[in-house]
């Protein structure tokens, strides 16, 4: 993914890496173009109630694909990711609201790679967790729980903050 940055990319298992690696060829938009028949895309509106509808979809998704035992952690992963963007990832000054945070789901076997688009070109900054505060966790607890992550700018404006995961466990 040529534009953007990443986060954490951890090296085991291999293949994680070397599908990191692999996908820093092609833009996240290249990314969701590709004819992808185990896709899921979920547009969700900027607010609190998102976060439930992202994390039953994600559930449902990955039950559907036969991956259930997947669905704890990737559901604790994209509530963070979507709190993050109902939160923070507020519209560009001077344009209206038309672009709603959307929840996707790839499987890119072995893996699935979790992303949440929103409008806003402000780029994901990892906290020092506050394990007492309600917040400033979130990046942290998208760290602990995927194999990798990062963000990339989209042809369209905005970003896509995702997370990898091995489907095989």
């Amino acid at each position: 993914m040529t534009a953007g940055g990443t986060g954490r990319m951890v090296e085991e298992p291999k293949s994680a890496a070397d599908y990191l690696q692999a996908t820093r060829e092609v833009s996240f938009d290249e990314l969701l173009e590709a004819n992808q028949s185990d896709a899921t895309a979920c547009p969700l509106p900027s607010q609190a109630d998102s976060v439930k509808t992202a994390r039953d979809v994600t559930r449902s998704t990955l039950r559907d694909w036969g991956l259930a035992e997947l669905s704890d952690d990737a559901a604790l992963v994209v509530s963070e990711l979507v709190t993050n963007a109902v939160r923070y990832a507020l519209c560009p000054p001077g344009q209206p609201e038309i672009t709603p945070i959307t929840l996707v789901l790839l499987r890119l076997s072995p893996h699935v790679l979790l992303a949440v688009m929103d409008p806003s070109n402000e780029v994901p900054t990892p906290k020092e967790p506050d394990f007492v505060s309600e917040n400033g966790r979130g990046l942290y607890i998208v760290e602990t729980y995927s194999q990798g992550w990062g963000w990339d700018y989209l042809n369209c404006g905005g970003k896509a903050v995702w997370a990898l995961f091995s489907a095989h466990r």
